[in-house]
Protein backbone atom coordinates (compact mmCIF):
# COMPACT_ATOMS: atom_id res chain seq x y z
CA UNK A 1 0.00 0.00 0.00
CA UNK A 2 1.59 2.93 -1.24
CA UNK A 3 1.34 6.11 0.83
CA UNK A 4 -0.90 8.12 -1.53
CA UNK A 5 -3.15 5.78 -1.20
CA UNK A 6 -3.00 6.13 2.08
CA UNK A 7 -4.30 9.48 1.46
CA UNK A 8 -7.17 8.42 -0.54
CA UNK A 9 -8.12 5.77 2.20
CA UNK A 10 -7.93 8.39 4.89
CA UNK A 11 -10.51 10.63 2.94
CA UNK A 12 -12.34 7.62 2.61
CA UNK A 13 -12.93 7.03 6.21
CA UNK A 14 -13.05 10.89 6.49
CA UNK A 15 -16.06 10.56 4.26
CA UNK A 16 -17.71 7.60 5.89
CA UNK A 17 -17.26 9.55 9.34
CA UNK A 18 -19.03 12.95 7.83
CA UNK A 19 -22.10 10.44 7.03
CA UNK A 20 -22.63 8.10 9.66
CA UNK A 21 -21.31 9.89 12.71
CA UNK A 22 -21.74 13.30 11.88
CA UNK A 23 -25.09 12.49 9.56
CA UNK A 24 -24.51 14.93 7.33
CA UNK A 25 -26.87 15.16 4.02
CA UNK A 26 -26.03 13.72 0.28
CA UNK A 27 -25.34 17.17 -0.96
CA UNK A 28 -23.18 18.21 2.16
CA UNK A 29 -20.59 14.98 1.26
CA UNK A 30 -20.96 15.99 -2.30
CA UNK A 31 -19.23 19.45 -1.85
CA UNK A 32 -17.20 17.90 0.90
CA UNK A 33 -15.66 15.14 -1.90
CA UNK A 34 -15.80 18.28 -4.44
CA UNK A 35 -13.21 20.36 -2.64
CA UNK A 36 -11.05 17.55 -1.14
CA UNK A 37 -10.30 15.44 -4.15
CA UNK A 38 -8.61 19.32 -5.23
CA UNK A 39 -6.43 18.53 -2.20
CA UNK A 40 -5.62 14.85 -3.74
CA UNK A 41 -4.87 15.96 -6.96
CA UNK A 42 -2.65 18.63 -5.68
CA UNK A 43 -0.48 15.50 -3.30
CA UNK A 44 -0.75 13.60 -6.55
CA UNK A 45 0.41 16.16 -8.80
CA UNK A 46 3.15 17.11 -6.28
CA UNK A 47 4.07 13.27 -4.80
CA UNK A 48 2.35 14.35 -1.39
CA UNK A 49 2.04 12.19 1.11
CA UNK A 50 -0.53 13.29 3.88
CA UNK A 51 2.26 13.49 6.44
CA UNK A 52 4.06 15.91 3.89
CA UNK A 53 1.71 18.43 4.14
CA UNK A 54 2.54 21.47 5.39
CA UNK A 55 1.57 25.66 5.78
CA UNK A 56 3.07 26.57 2.83
CA UNK A 57 2.14 23.41 0.54
CA UNK A 58 -1.58 24.24 1.65
CA UNK A 59 -0.89 28.53 0.77
CA UNK A 60 0.59 27.06 -3.02
CA UNK A 61 -2.54 25.08 -3.36
CA UNK A 62 -4.93 28.24 -2.70
CA UNK A 63 -2.52 30.07 -5.09
CA UNK A 64 -3.00 27.92 -8.00
CA UNK A 65 -7.11 27.37 -7.14
CA UNK A 66 -7.07 31.14 -7.32
CA UNK A 67 -4.64 31.59 -10.73
CA UNK A 68 -7.75 29.20 -11.59
CA UNK A 69 -9.95 32.00 -11.43
CA UNK A 70 -11.86 30.15 -8.77
CA UNK A 71 -14.08 32.38 -7.06
CA UNK A 72 -13.70 33.59 -3.25
CA UNK A 73 -16.43 31.94 -1.76
CA UNK A 74 -15.51 28.68 -3.20
CA UNK A 75 -12.05 29.43 -2.00
CA UNK A 76 -13.44 29.76 1.76
CA UNK A 77 -15.32 26.60 1.19
CA UNK A 78 -12.17 24.59 -0.07
CA UNK A 79 -10.53 25.60 3.05
CA UNK A 80 -13.05 25.45 5.30
CA UNK A 81 -13.67 21.91 4.24
CA UNK A 82 -9.81 21.44 4.72
CA UNK A 83 -9.57 22.62 7.59
CA UNK A 84 -12.70 20.32 8.71
CA UNK A 85 -10.63 17.43 7.45
CA UNK A 86 -7.33 17.81 9.05
CA UNK A 87 -9.25 18.13 12.06
CA UNK A 88 -10.42 14.99 11.78
CA UNK A 89 -6.73 13.90 11.00
CA UNK A 90 -5.39 15.55 14.15
CA UNK A 91 -7.91 13.65 16.24
CA UNK A 92 -7.05 9.87 14.65
CA UNK A 93 -3.49 10.95 15.20
CA UNK A 94 -2.60 11.24 11.45
CA UNK A 95 -0.54 14.35 11.62
CA UNK A 96 0.66 16.38 14.28
CA UNK A 97 -0.02 20.04 13.30
CA UNK A 98 -2.85 21.37 11.03
CA UNK A 99 -1.26 22.95 8.10
CA UNK A 100 -4.20 25.21 7.46
CA UNK A 101 -3.53 27.02 10.41
CA UNK A 102 -3.60 30.80 9.85
CA UNK A 103 -4.58 30.74 6.27
CA UNK A 104 -7.03 33.01 4.76
CA UNK A 105 -8.77 32.50 1.19
CA UNK A 106 -9.45 36.47 -0.97
CA UNK A 107 -12.16 38.28 0.72
CA UNK A 108 -15.52 37.93 -1.71
CA UNK A 109 -16.49 41.08 -3.13
CA UNK A 110 -19.25 42.82 -1.16
CA UNK A 111 -22.42 43.58 -4.07
CA UNK A 112 -23.33 47.54 -4.10
CA UNK A 113 -26.38 48.05 -2.17
CA UNK A 114 -29.79 48.82 -4.13
CA UNK A 115 -31.28 51.95 -3.47
CA UNK A 116 -34.46 53.45 -4.31
CA UNK A 117 -33.94 56.42 -6.16
CA UNK A 118 -35.11 59.66 -4.11
CA UNK A 119 -38.65 60.06 -6.58
CA UNK A 120 -39.28 55.97 -5.31
CA UNK A 121 -38.49 56.09 -2.18
CA UNK A 122 -40.78 59.60 -1.11
CA UNK A 123 -43.86 57.81 -3.61
CA UNK A 124 -42.92 54.21 -1.19
CA UNK A 125 -43.17 56.27 2.09
CA UNK A 126 -46.31 58.42 1.70
CA UNK A 127 -48.74 55.74 2.62
CA UNK A 128 -52.07 57.45 2.00
CA UNK A 129 -55.31 57.11 4.14
CA UNK A 130 -56.12 57.58 8.02
CA UNK A 131 -57.50 54.28 8.96
CA UNK A 132 -54.89 52.23 11.29
CA UNK A 133 -52.63 50.02 9.21
CA UNK A 134 -52.40 53.66 6.92
CA UNK A 135 -51.71 55.72 9.72
CA UNK A 136 -49.43 53.35 11.29
CA UNK A 137 -47.59 52.22 8.17
CA UNK A 138 -46.93 55.92 6.93
CA UNK A 139 -44.94 56.61 10.73
CA UNK A 140 -43.07 53.85 10.15
CA UNK A 141 -41.87 54.33 6.32
CA UNK A 142 -41.16 57.75 7.25
CA UNK A 143 -39.11 56.94 10.33
CA UNK A 144 -37.34 54.81 8.52
CA UNK A 145 -36.47 56.51 5.40
CA UNK A 146 -35.77 59.65 7.29
CA UNK A 147 -33.27 58.30 10.33
CA UNK A 148 -31.83 55.33 8.23
CA UNK A 149 -32.70 52.77 11.00
CA UNK A 150 -31.84 49.00 11.18
CA UNK A 151 -35.15 46.81 11.66
CA UNK A 152 -34.14 45.97 14.46
CA UNK A 153 -33.71 49.31 15.69
CA UNK A 154 -37.13 50.13 14.89
CA UNK A 155 -39.07 47.55 16.42
CA UNK A 156 -37.76 47.95 19.61
CA UNK A 157 -38.34 51.60 19.79
CA UNK A 158 -40.54 53.13 22.78
CA UNK A 159 -42.23 56.19 22.84
CA UNK A 160 -39.57 57.57 25.53
CA UNK A 161 -36.86 57.49 22.72
CA UNK A 162 -37.95 60.27 20.43
CA UNK A 163 -38.99 63.94 21.34
CA UNK A 164 -40.83 64.95 18.71
CA UNK A 165 -40.84 68.53 19.83
CA UNK A 166 -36.98 68.71 19.41
CA UNK A 167 -36.86 65.95 16.22
CA UNK A 168 -34.73 63.78 18.05
CA UNK A 169 -34.66 60.08 18.50
CA UNK A 170 -32.62 57.93 20.69
CA UNK A 171 -31.87 54.04 19.70
CA UNK A 172 -30.02 50.94 20.69
CA UNK A 173 -28.04 49.51 17.85
CA UNK A 174 -25.44 46.66 17.38
CA UNK A 175 -23.20 45.98 20.64
CA UNK A 176 -25.49 47.92 22.45
CA UNK A 177 -24.33 50.90 21.59
CA UNK A 178 -26.59 54.38 21.68
CA UNK A 179 -27.01 56.94 19.73
CA UNK A 180 -29.08 59.91 19.32
CA UNK A 181 -30.43 60.79 15.48
CA UNK A 182 -32.43 63.69 13.86
CA UNK A 183 -35.90 62.99 12.86
CA UNK A 184 -37.39 64.89 9.56
CA UNK A 185 -40.15 67.46 9.91
CA UNK A 186 -42.49 64.85 7.55
CA UNK A 187 -41.62 61.91 9.79
CA UNK A 188 -42.03 63.87 12.74
CA UNK A 189 -45.77 64.48 11.74
CA UNK A 190 -46.14 61.19 10.57
CA UNK A 191 -45.17 59.95 14.20
CA UNK A 192 -47.48 62.62 15.96
CA UNK A 193 -50.61 61.37 14.04
CA UNK A 194 -49.81 57.61 14.68
CA UNK A 195 -49.58 58.50 18.30
CA UNK A 196 -52.98 59.64 18.62
CA UNK A 197 -54.21 56.74 16.43
CA UNK A 198 -52.41 54.25 18.85
CA UNK A 199 -53.81 55.87 21.88
CA UNK A 200 -57.43 55.86 20.57
CA UNK A 201 -57.18 52.30 19.68
CA UNK A 202 -54.90 50.43 22.28
CA UNK A 203 -55.66 52.99 24.78
CA UNK A 204 -53.10 54.15 27.44
CA UNK A 205 -49.68 53.54 28.86
CA UNK A 206 -48.25 51.72 25.68
CA UNK A 207 -44.74 52.00 25.65
CA UNK A 208 -43.77 50.61 22.29
CA UNK A 209 -44.06 52.89 19.09
CA UNK A 210 -45.29 50.69 16.98
CA UNK A 211 -48.11 47.97 17.34
CA UNK A 212 -50.65 45.83 16.72
CA UNK A 213 -54.47 46.70 17.36
CA UNK A 214 -54.16 45.17 20.82
CA UNK A 215 -51.17 46.90 21.91
CA UNK A 216 -48.96 44.40 21.51
CA UNK A 217 -45.34 45.61 19.89
CA UNK A 218 -44.74 44.70 16.10
CA UNK A 219 -42.27 42.18 15.09
CA UNK A 220 -39.70 41.97 12.73
CA UNK A 221 -41.57 40.02 10.83
CA UNK A 222 -44.54 41.54 10.29
CA UNK A 223 -43.11 44.78 9.39
CA UNK A 224 -41.39 42.93 6.56
CA UNK A 225 -44.54 41.39 5.42
CA UNK A 226 -45.97 45.28 5.76
CA UNK A 227 -43.24 46.26 3.15
CA UNK A 228 -43.79 43.27 0.67
CA UNK A 229 -47.44 44.69 1.01
CA UNK A 230 -46.53 48.20 0.54
CA UNK A 231 -44.05 47.66 -2.73
CA UNK A 232 -47.41 46.42 -4.72
CA UNK A 233 -49.95 49.59 -3.16
CA UNK A 234 -47.22 52.41 -3.01
CA UNK A 235 -46.78 51.55 -6.64
CA UNK A 236 -43.36 51.26 -6.89
CA UNK A 237 -41.71 49.16 -9.80
CA UNK A 238 -39.51 46.97 -7.70
CA UNK A 239 -39.56 45.10 -4.04
CA UNK A 240 -38.79 47.49 -1.00
CA UNK A 241 -37.33 46.05 2.14
CA UNK A 242 -36.25 47.56 5.26
CA UNK A 243 -32.79 47.48 4.62
CA UNK A 244 -33.53 48.93 1.20
CA UNK A 245 -35.11 51.56 2.56
CA UNK A 246 -32.00 52.25 4.83
CA UNK A 247 -29.73 52.05 2.22
CA UNK A 248 -31.42 54.11 0.19
CA UNK A 249 -31.24 56.90 3.49
CA UNK A 250 -27.48 56.71 3.16
CA UNK A 251 -27.29 56.87 -1.11
CA UNK A 252 -29.46 59.77 -0.90
CA UNK A 253 -27.27 61.37 1.63
CA UNK A 254 -24.17 60.27 0.20
CA UNK A 255 -25.10 62.25 -2.73
CA UNK A 256 -26.08 65.32 -2.03
CA UNK A 257 -23.36 65.61 0.95
CA UNK A 258 -20.66 63.80 0.12
CA UNK A 259 -19.97 63.60 4.06
CA UNK A 260 -18.93 60.02 4.86
CA UNK A 261 -17.92 60.42 8.35
CA UNK A 262 -21.47 61.89 8.81
CA UNK A 263 -23.25 58.90 7.47
CA UNK A 264 -21.30 56.61 9.46
CA UNK A 265 -22.33 58.26 12.64
CA UNK A 266 -25.84 58.48 11.14
CA UNK A 267 -25.88 54.78 10.29
CA UNK A 268 -24.28 53.45 13.63
CA UNK A 269 -21.53 51.60 11.61
CA UNK A 270 -18.55 51.34 14.00
CA UNK A 271 -15.84 51.06 11.22
CA UNK A 272 -16.00 53.31 8.16
CA UNK A 273 -14.89 50.35 5.88
CA UNK A 274 -18.44 49.44 6.38
CA UNK A 275 -19.71 52.55 5.45
CA UNK A 276 -17.64 53.02 2.00
CA UNK A 277 -19.87 50.69 0.07
CA UNK A 278 -21.68 53.68 -0.76
CA UNK A 279 -18.49 55.56 -2.25
CA UNK A 280 -19.08 54.35 -5.59
CA UNK A 281 -21.68 57.19 -5.80
CA UNK A 282 -21.08 60.76 -7.58
CA UNK A 283 -20.69 63.28 -4.95
CA UNK A 284 -21.48 66.94 -4.84
CA UNK A 285 -18.74 69.13 -3.93
CA UNK A 286 -19.06 69.61 -0.26
CA UNK A 287 -20.83 68.36 2.66
CA UNK A 288 -24.11 69.76 3.87
CA UNK A 289 -25.43 69.05 7.39
CA UNK A 290 -27.93 66.55 7.69
CA UNK A 291 -31.13 69.39 7.20
CA UNK A 292 -29.68 70.45 4.06
CA UNK A 293 -28.60 67.15 2.78
CA UNK A 294 -31.78 64.78 3.05
CA UNK A 295 -34.31 64.97 1.08
CA UNK A 296 -36.72 64.21 3.39
CA UNK A 297 -35.51 65.97 6.39
CA UNK A 298 -35.02 69.19 5.07
CA UNK A 299 -35.97 72.68 7.55
CA UNK A 300 -36.16 70.13 10.46
CA UNK A 301 -35.95 72.68 12.90
CA UNK A 302 -39.81 74.67 13.29
CA UNK A 303 -40.28 77.58 11.31
CA UNK A 304 -38.49 80.50 12.92
CA UNK A 305 -35.91 78.36 14.91
CA UNK A 306 -32.25 78.10 14.55
CA UNK A 307 -31.08 74.97 13.38
CA UNK A 308 -28.03 74.15 15.24
CA UNK A 309 -28.15 70.61 14.26
CA UNK A 310 -25.24 68.78 13.87
CA UNK A 311 -24.48 65.68 11.21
Amino acid sequence: MTELTSLEQTLESFYQYLRFEKQLSANTLVSYQRDLVRLSRYCQNQQLTLIDLQHHHIRHCLAQLHRQELQPRSLQRWLSALRTFFQYCLKQKLISVNPCTGLQAPKAKKPLPKALDVDQAIQFVEVRGDDFLSVRDRACLELFYSSGLRLSELVSLNWSDVDLAQGQLRVTGKGNKTRELPVGRPARAALAAWQKKQLSTCGEDIAAIFTQKKGKRLSPRSIQLRFEKLSVTQGVDQSVHPHKLRHSFASHLLESSGDLRAVQELLGHANLSTTQVYTHLDFQHLAKVYDNAHPRAKSRQPSGDDDTTET
